[in-house]
């Protein structure tokens, strides 16, 4: 078979939950499958050494203005002049007019679940809100027309399920997975490099937060705010990769101005350093709102730290009994968990 794979975002200098899914999903079919041949196809990025070329594997960079315009007109084209036989969308998303079989991964369907109104009016960053309404277009048209549909919780095959009344035959649940170099970091000298590197302090909360209003940043700036004034334990708070205008925001509506000072923003951490980051934390704080899955769940778990994570959507699910969950809507309960 000739196999396509959109693996648009892999070439991405910052890279996040998505995008590792599909990097690593393609690095071990590198490893299984020597027969079929592969067609990964990117768009241009900084970071083209993630993943090598092999005889069966071809990397093809995929040029266009916009995003929409890439999976809608360049995507199914390549695929087209490939011969695939068949195409795996991996982000959420796919061509709506698709010439080859279809199989598409979708992660969440948050943005179904909530009114135009209410995905415009959220806090989040203009990108996000633009790319919640392309999916909100999009993705009832495509699970339709594809062959199957991959997701990756029982969770969130039963909100797809629901809401498009797909046949359970051609939805499937496939959990993520953790990369092996998510492991307890012992070393004393490599843990004082990344300390040093990141400016790390010797105890601290760690929190993988974002604008997206899911995450629960407020929430958790919140909770952190409410531990600071019951305990006078002065615990930094790190976050990682967060925008210092957007903290003042959010501290600002939380109401606990003091907070700012405790909070060390340690700017971006590539992926193979988390487990120094984790390794070194005192309690790792994921409360979400809603995840599909929530893959730094099992990476902290994988690097030994405790974790604090929500009682709703997939994350009881992941976390299967080794975290504290707690209801993310009352921040002081995610305090007490501290």
């Amino acid at each position: 078979m000739i196999i396509g794979i959109e693996a648009q975002r892999i070439s991405r200098k910052k890279k996040h939950g998505m995008d590792m899914v599909a990097l690593e999903l393609i690095r071990h079919l590198q490893k299984i499958d020597q027969q079929n041949k592969y067609y990964i196809y990117v768009a241009p990025g900084s970071d083209t050494a993630c993943l090598e070329e092999t005889s069966n594997f071809i990397i093809r960079t995929l040029k266009m203005a916009s995003y929409p315009l890439w999976e809608q007109i360049a995507l199914p084209k390549a695929a087209k002049v490939d011969q695939c036989d068949l195409l795996h969308c991996t982000s959420n998303t796919a061509p709506l007019s698709c010439p080859v079989p279809l199989v598409v991964t979708i992660h969440d369907v948050i943005y179904l679940e909530k009114s135009i109104g209410q995905l415009l009016g959220s806090s989040g960053t203009s990108y996000q809100k633009m790319g919640n309404l392309y999916r909100r277009f999009v993705v009832p048209h495509i699970v339709q027309k594809c062959k199957a549909v991959i997701t990756v919780s029982q969770f969130e095959k039963q909100q797809i399920a629901s809401l498009f009344g797909l046949n359970e035959k051609k939805l499937f649940a496939v959990y993520n997975g953790v990369s092996s170099y998510f492991k307890p970091i012992t070393d004393a000298e490599i843990l004082s490099n990344y300390k040093e590197k990141y400016h790390l302090p010797e105890q601290f909360f760690f929190h993988l937060g974002n604008t997206d209003p899911k995450k629960n940043t407020l929430g958790v700036i919140k909770a952190y705010g409410h531990f600071l004034r019951e305990t006078q334990q002065p615990i930094p708070l790190v976050m990682l990769d967060f925008d210092h205008k957007e903290l003042k925001k959010l501290v600002k509506e939380s109401g606990f101005p003091e907070v700012f000072d405790h909070i060390h923003l340690a700017g971006y951490v590539p992926n193979h350093e988390l487990p120094a980051i984790y390794s070194l934390c005192s309690i790792f704080l994921y409360p979400s709102l809603r995840e599909s899955f929530g893959i730094p769940i099992l990476e902290a778990m994988a690097c030994g730290a405790p974790v604090i994570t929500s009682n709703t959507s997939s994350m009881p699910e992941i976390a299967d009994n080794a975290a504290l969950l707690v209801d993310p809507y009352h921040p002081e309960q995610i305090t007490q968990a501290m």
